[in-house]
């Protein structure tokens, strides 16, 4: 099986052009390639992660990745898929976040000189020295108005207003993929599905701009896949990569308490299992399907944090459950603010919400008054119960809903 073929095996491949060059070039390892990322923040995230897999299988198959930093194009912020305009962050903020961005790339991609090695590139090296009058003439007249209003991108900004600023991105974008093609001889972009209109808009560009390229260095590809979107939201927010906002034992329990429906799908996305064993795992239930989980769990932790931190928390998770929660050692404390709370108390609701282990105060109050909330292993059925401030403060609480589901919480 080659490469191509064990990517639409594991369901990566979602929209493409020309599907037999791409299959004939990654196959035999001679595309160069490359990933868009946008710092908005210091850190990685689980919707990141499949990208990293991904650009890890293709440079194992001979492949040259380039990692797009934008540091040029995080000063304006993708509109796509948002509702709402991204805050603008600082020249200074965007920087530091590349760096943090770069060293944890390291862990999944190969840097360095030789051939297929990957490379670091920054957009701010052209986007921010651009002047804008010679971007129009020399950007500007390849789309017409009516070509980026038809977007899928823009779509979901009508209601509440897309800014003039934000509009720019997509030529910002496609003038990213014509410089990479340009100085770094990039035939392929890889994205997610709701960045199809800008990848087309980049090799649109690129075919109006060089009409002269043969045929091969024209074989523009987009391979696109939404699942990466869907991935690393939970009640508290996203999942990260860097230990220092989620632990490797809050990282583990993530991928442990995935739903059933998807372990499946997470093992074929994320993870370099052979598809074979993969698929032996399929009609798995019950009891065997918990311990497919925690192959899943263990394989994710073991990439991101390294084989140590891997097996103290799928040791840690167990003791956790073995014990019916007693043994907390491993349990992060989700740190309360007094002050959010009325009248100097902790009510019991508003404590799990804030551990995020129920979305809002209707579910936590259905949630005790059907009997599966335990605090410190202790049932509670009083929607009114407030928490002890004093064993908040020393050392914290353990709050449970139902079986699985554990947090500890301290002030």
């Amino acid at each position: 099986m080659g490469v191509y073929e064990e990517l639409q095996a594991r369901g990566l491949l979602a929209q493409l052009t020309d599907a037999e060059k791409i299959r004939e070039m990654i196959n035999n390892g001679r595309a160069t390639f490359y990933i868009g990322f946008d710092p908005t923040a210091d850190s990685l995230h689980v919707g990141h992660f499949m990208a990293l897999c991904l650009m890890k299988r293709l440079q194992m198959a001979g492949n040259k990745p380039i990692a797009l930093l934008g540091g040029g194009t995080g000063m304006v912020g993708d509109p796509s898929g948002r509702t709402d305009s991204r805050p603008m962050m600082t020249v200074e903020e965007i920087q530091h976040n590349c760096e943090c961005f770069r060293q944890q790339m390291s862990r999944f991609i190969d840097f360095g000189e030789g051939e297929g090695k990957a490379i670091t590139v920054n957009n701010a090296d052209w986007l921010l020295d651009l002047n804008y009058v010679n971007l129009l003439r020399e950007v500007g007249t390849c789309f017409t108005v009516n070509e980026m209003l038809a977007a899928r991108c823009y779509k979901q900004r009508w209601e509440k207003g897309l800014t003039f600023f934000e509009f720019n991105y997509m030529i910002m974008q496609a003038y990213d993929f014509y410089m990479l093609y340009k100085n770094y001889g990039c035939q392929m972009q890889f994205g997610g599905d709701d960045q199809w209109s800008n990848m087309l808009a980049g090799r649109e560009l690129i075919r109006r701009k060089l009409e002269n390229a043969d045929s091969e260095a024209m074989t523009i590809t987009l391979l696109t896949n939404s699942e990466g979107k869907k991935m690393g939201k939970t009640a508290k927010g996203a999942v990260w990569l860097d230990p220092n906002k989620t632990s490797p034992f809050d990282f583990y329990q993530y991928w442990r308490n995935v739903g059933d429906q998807d372990v499946i799908k997470c093992m074929k996305l994320l993870t370099f299992l052979p598809i074979e064993e993969i698929e032996s795992y399929e009609k798995k239930e019950g009891q065997e399907l918990n311990a497919v989980k925690e192959v899943l769990a263990y394989n994710l932790t073991e990439m991101v944090h390294g084989e140590e931190e891997a097996k103290k928390a799928q040791d840690g998770a167990r003791r956790l459950f073995a014990a019916g929660g007693a043994d907390t050692e491993h349990l992060e404390a989700v740190m309360l603010d007094l002050a959010s709370f009325r009248d100097g108390k902790v009510d019991l609701i508003g404590a799990l919400v804030a551990a995020a282990l129920v979305t809002n105060r209707s579910e936590g109050r259905r949630a005790i008054e059907q009997g599966g909330v335990l605090v410190d292993e202790e049932k509670v059925t009083d929607v009114h119960a407030v928490l002890d401030q004093e064993k908040l403060k020393n050392g914290g609480i353990v709050l449970r809903r139902g079986k699985k589901k554990f947090a500890k919480v301290a002030l």
